[in-house]
């Protein structure tokens, strides 16, 4: 398994990217939120069980 984060720019477009994954039928399994050091992500399960993480 491989994690991959990927840094898009903004909340909104954090917000926006992780609803069309889900609609897309990929696994959020986290988020959007602020995580505990302050960062806002989302983590979603890709292909073959790959996490992506988008972030600010």
């Amino acid at each position: 398994m491989m994690d991959t984060t990927i840094s898009v720019g903004s909340k909104e477009r954090v917000d926006e990217l992780t609803g069309r994954l889900k609609a897309d039928g990929y696994d959020v399994v986290s988020g959007p939120r602020v995580t505990g050091d302050g960062y806002y992500e989302s983590c979603i399960v890709a292909i073959e069980g790959n996490q992506i993480e988008l972030t600010i």
